[in-house]
């Protein structure tokens, strides 16, 4: 297997194997974990990839979450990430699948508004239009580290609440539903991920956050915006230019992507799996020493 660098400072296209490797090969799992905990994000091209396929890949690193009420496959360990509709053709801009895919336009990371967040994402390429749909990722660990040592310092011991409603409210004031509202409280996690494999700390933020512990209420916005445009500066991104039978893996403790807008009204359809956080993770440093689920 090649580890092929493909981003600046981040991001790898692993070349000379599978999903089905890496699943069921001890040696190979530990090359790309190694792989994974060093890029970030890792790409793998031209894979014969089923929901089957993906779900073992992903289970090889952690515990799959249980998709969440109101997305598409909705208790199962796939998220269907679609602009089909009932009658297979594809839906228009003002419906409720296109907004939600508009929302996946912000700069964010996944699960951060969860009590377990998320270790990483695997995404797979179904079926994509020639053109458009990008994803855009972006190194939240070496965003940290061009920052200045006290403001480091300030960060390692601060904590941000995310909550899911709040980035889908800046889409549409209603796109999170009553139930997703219900299910899915803020959460509060330390604003600066360290990896326990490396060392390295990454800041933790997301369009889904949306104050910061102990800070007046615009000031801590503030904050979350300016760590924001600094982790997102121009020339600091890898752009993912999808095709059929992509696969990407993605860090969230470490990363923050968008996708960009597809053509209307071209269909589109895409598989995510999420792999649950756990402690040997770094999990535990990032809870806040006060309850988690805000009143």
């Amino acid at each position: 297997m090649d580890v092929i660098p493909c981003g600046p400072g981040f991001g790898a296209e692993l070349r000379g194997t599978t999903l089905s490797d890496i699943a069921s090969d001890e040696d190979t799992y530990t090359a790309v974990r190694a792989a994974f905990e060093e890029h970030s994000v890792l790409v793998l091209r031209d894979q014969d990839v089923s929901d089957d396929v993906q779900l073992a890949f992903s289970r090889r690193f952690g515990q799959p979450e249980v998709t969440k009420v109101g997305s598409q496959g909705t208790g199962t360990y796939f998220v269907v990430l679609s602009t089909i509709g009932p009658d297979g053709s594809a839906v228009p801009p003002d419906h409720r699948m296109a907004l939600r895919a508009k929302a996946n336009q912000l700069w964010h990371t996944d699960s951060s508004f969860k009590r377990l967040p998320a270790l990483a994402s695997v995404l797979s390429a179904r079926i994509i239009p020639e053109h458009g749909g990008e994803t855009e990722f972006v190194s939240t660990r070496l965003a940290f580290e061009r920052l200045a040592p006290d403001m480091q310092q300030q960060l390692e011991n601060s904590y941000a609440w995310h909550d899911y409603a709040h980035s889908r409210g800046q889409i549409a004031p209603d796109l999170a539903s009553p139930e997703e509202r219900a299910a899915l409280p803020a959460q509060c996690w330390r604003l600066v991920w360290r990896n326990p494999a490396n060392g390295r700390g990454a800041l933790y933020i997301a369009s889904h956050a949306y104050a910061v512990e102990g800070m007046e209420a615009s000031a801590g916005k503030a904050l979350i915006d300016e760590l924001t445009a600094a982790a997102t500066a121009p020339g600091s991104f890898y752009l993912h230019q999808w095709r059929i039978g992509d696969v990407v893996m993605w860090d969230n403790r470490a990363t923050m992507h968008r996708g960009r807008p597809w053509p209307a009204p071209e269909p589109r359809l895409m598989v995510r799996t999420t792999i649950s956080a756990a402690e040997t993770d770094g999990l535990a440093s990032m809870r806040p020493p006060f309850g988690q689920a805000a009143e």
